[in-house]
């Protein structure tokens, strides 16, 4: 039964395992980031996130932290510990080994093989449990992976950046730089916080970008150090006729790279580090659904789209854009500059209804957070 204990104390310790949590989206992926406080009475004795893939959860973070201390504890937890043997041991086995007295999770694991099992294993073992405080405020954090576990595809979102009157390049294509270097370090941190990078072959034959994350703009301009070893999204390219040349730049080593094809696309010489994969085609270039259920698979939970009009179009009209952040500039690129997107419509009724979750300056700059409306965002 989902319960919300709700006393103050309660509320607070979980607001802190939920700022935990968050410390973790550029290192967690493809885990959901997770935080844990162990606590006592009114003192915190430790605090643990979600490492690397592979490596230990929040849960055992914490627990290493306390020692023998975590025996009568009560534990807040950003998501249900895990029951099941993975990539490490069940988070479970360790809370009732080492003597926790209670568990308070913030909500249930969303993956239906396993909802509800870890908490009832808890409670098997004689530990008090209760779970639902600050759902509403926990689910957001690890939307993608909420997302991919109900729906079959993580969460998409598409950066753009526009002038004034809504254009992204000049006629010509020249485009660096319509934003100013704290929107571009902005995007860094929306690039290490995804799973993948999703982009175009037009766009790297027209800009040879490279879509990887930088340290060194990522904690210069936002004052905010890169962890250790930083994470490169994986790089996914849609290529329908293989023109990518071996010589682009993302298709170097630096980060892993896949590349969708159609399945009847002229061979090519690519270097070997990049994943080739052939996808069917639907009316206009590679399925768009059939992409985002490979990326599924990958485990990519977050997904960012960084392309042209015409993708980030086809995207938006298929229905599996589940945000839009979109950076605008205070400058005027004129009527012949190009579009935001390429959608053609024509009647009024025919209109993007656009929900603004966020709208926050970045430099001279704005960022605005939008949800296209459910009518454009497929139900599966």
């Amino acid at each position: 039964m989902i319960e919300d204990d709700g006393s103050a104390r309660d509320r607070v310790m979980m607001a802190r395992a939920l700022v935990i949590a968050r410390q973790s989206r550029f290192i967690a992926a493809p885990n959901p980031h997770v935080g844990c406080l162990l606590v006592k009475g009114d003192t915190v004795i430790s605090e643990g996130r979600t490492q690397y893939a592979g490596e230990a959860h929040a849960e055992i973070m914490a627990l290493r932290a306390a020692g023998t201390a975590a025996a009568g504890a009560t534990v807040y937890v950003t998501l249900e510990p895990c029951s099941h043997h993975g990539r490490t041991p069940p988070c479970t086995d360790a809370l009732i080994e080492a003597g926790v007295a209670r568990v308070v999770a913030a909500m249930e694991d969303p993956n239906p093989r396993v909802s509800g099992r870890g908490l009832q294993r808890l409670r098997e073992a004689g530990i008090r449990v209760e779970c639902g405080l600050l759902a509403e405020q926990a689910e957001p954090i690890i939307k993608g992976f909420v997302l991919r576990m109900r729906r079959g595809r993580g969460r998409v979102r598409a950066k753009l950046a526009m002038s004034m009157d809504g254009r992204t390049a000049m006629a010509s294509g020249e485009s660096q730089w319509i934003t100013g270097a704290p929107a571009r370090a902005d995007v860094q941190r929306q690039r290490a916080a995804s799973c993948a990078i999703l982009t175009g072959s037009g766009t790297v034959l027209a800009d040879n970008c490279a879509l990887t994350v930088r340290p060194e703009s990522f904690a210069d301009t936002l004052g905010e150090a890169q962890p250790p070893g930083v994470r490169q999204p994986l790089r996914v390219v849609l290529d329908s006729r293989r023109r990518v040349p071996a010589t682009a730049r993302i298709l170097s080593a630096d980060a892993p790279t896949l590349l969708l094809h159609a399945t009847d696309a002229p061979a090519a010489a690519l270097p070997a580090h990049v994943e080739q994969v052939a996808i069917p085609e639907g009316a206009s270039g590679l399925d768009l659904t059939t992409v985002m259920r490979e990326l599924a698979t990958r485990q990519c939970n977050e997904i960012l789209v960084e392309c042209g009009p015409t993708l980030t179009g086809a995207l938006l009209q298929a229905g599996l854009i589940d945000e839009l952040i979109v950076y605008m500039a205070p400058c005027i690129m004129g009527s012949s500059a190009r579009p935001l997107l390429q959608l053609p419509l024509d009647a009024m009724s025919d209109k993007v209804k656009l929900t603004t979750l966020d709208v926050r300056r970045v430099g001279e700059d704005w960022r605005f957070t939008l949800v296209p409306s459910a009518s454009r965002q497929t139900k599966e």
